[in-house]
């Protein structure tokens, strides 16, 4: 359904990003952010869904200043090689690159971001540093807590996991009473409950917050 197609940042890098284009006009743009797995088939089906319910969908080769075509699964092997390669992404690349694909996810009107696990991470970070977006939507952004004073520009919805490990519970309930302007939610599910490629899958919490990032797209984007 998708096509690769290539973006350049700011500072001139370039970098390939995975583009999907809904059937009819589009309702706006998403730019998706992938975990650090790559842009992979896991990720490519998140972009393809957002395409089918209406939307230009961007998802940018965050990991290209280090390495291209990282396309990882999910086995220990591929964990360890998939934080080897994010730590080599500052945040500031990250953000550089996430913008790029937001100036061109705007071709086609409004902007919203979504990312999940460290993309939830870069998604707080774009609706705080970035311009251009219209709201974003980050999904248990491990590093979110640490950055937890840069305060969103855009409006915005987070959904974390009670049993996460990695992003404690009750420093979540804070963000969200810090936030109080914008919607925070916490679900019986563990890290990386979305991707459905992973053990920690939660079918029921995926679906839940897949429909509420849909209708917050859908007052925000269009």
């Amino acid at each position: 359904m998708g096509k690769m197609i290539d973006l350049t940042a700011s500072d001139g890098h370039k970098l390939s990003a995975y583009r999907a284009d809904p059937s009819g006009k589009p309702r706006g743009g998403i730019v998706v952010i992938q975990e650090i797995f790559g842009v992979n088939s896991h990720i490519k089906a998140v972009t393809d869904g957002f395409a089918a319910d209406g939307y230009l969908a961007i998802a940018p080769s965050m990991f290209d200043r280090v390495q291209k075509n990282v396309d990882l699964g999910y086995s220990p092997d591929d964990i360890a090689k998939g934080r080897e390669v994010r730590g080599k992404v500052t945040n500031d690349m990250a953000v550089k690159d996430a913008s790029a694909a937001i100036q061109a996810a705007a071709s086609a009107g409004k902007v919203g971001i979504v990312g999940y696990c460290w993309g939830g991470l870069v998604t707080w970070l774009c609706a705080g540093k970035s311009a251009g977006l219209a709201c974003a939507v980050p999904y248990y952004g491990g590093g979110i807590l640490d950055n937890a004073d840069l305060a969103p520009k855009v409006p915005l919805m987070g959904h974390f996991g009670e049993k996460d490990a990695h992003i404690p519970a009750d420093g979540v309930r804070n963000l969200a009473k810090k936030y109080s302007q914008h919607q925070i939610f916490i679900y019986a599910a563990d890290h990386g409950f979305n991707c459905d490629q992973r053990g920690s899958y939660n079918a029921p919490a995926a679906k839940q917050a897949r429909e509420r990032t849909l209708g917050f797209f859908l007052q925000h984007v269009g």
